[in-house]
């Protein structure tokens, strides 16, 4: 049996459906007897469903430090593909990455420039890439796209002669090719493919 844990939040990886019954017996037990208790919707038994273990349960995916782990699709080397059961961000942690892009109304800030916008954005983008695109980063590209999209918003508001889809496409490739590292997530443009 192994397990893992960060502050209060714990998984604990048992070998059969049994012994994660008597696991939670036991910590239940165990935590009453120091007056807490653990926490009735957070604490569940989760089957890991992948390509080995098919069987049904009720619970087959759960939240931890801002991933959820379930059964995803994966390929051997071969190109094979098959399931396995592995973290993703977690919808929550999308949530709360939009809400804060969202918050950030890149579109009114018009005296900045692009260079200026990557200077203030990199560093907090660059940090969620880094922890949320450690597994199963395709799961992050829609959100990255999102950011585009608020970048495109500031460009079109900023420079008027943009309004015209024709230009900003043309304005969009040309500043891609100038420099293609300006923003830190454009370095992986070439695997969630968005030109504008």
């Amino acid at each position: 049996m192994e397990f893992e844990r960060y502050a209060d939040d714990a998984v604990v990886h048992c070998a059969t459906q049994r012994q994660a019954r008597q696991v939670l017996a036991t910590l239940a037990e165990r935590m009453e007897q120091v007056g807490l208790r653990l926490h009735p919707d957070k604490t569940k038994i989760v089957y890991c469903r992948d390509s080995r273990r098919r069987s049904s349960f009720e619970h087959i995916s759960f939240t931890f430090l801002g991933y959820t782990f379930g059964p995803r699709k994966a390929t051997y080397p071969d190109g094979k593909a098959f399931t396995s059961f592995l973290p993703a961000v977690s919808a929550g942690a999308l949530k709360a990455m939009g809400q804060r892009l969202r918050s950030w109304r890149i579109h009114r800030r018009n005296r900045d420039d692009l260079a200026e916008l990557a200077a203030w954005i990199n560093p907090i983008v660059v940090g969620w890439m880094q922890y949320y695109g450690r597994f199963y980063r395709s799961q992050l590209f829609p959100f990255l796209r999102h950011v585009n999209t608020y970048l495109a918003r500031w460009a079109r508001k900023k420079y008027k002669r943009l309004r015209s889809l024709k230009r900003f496409k043309l304005w969009w490739t040309r500043v891609l090719d100038r420099a293609p590292g300006l923003f830190k997530h454009w370095a992986w443009e070439s695997q969630f493919l968005w030109k504008g």
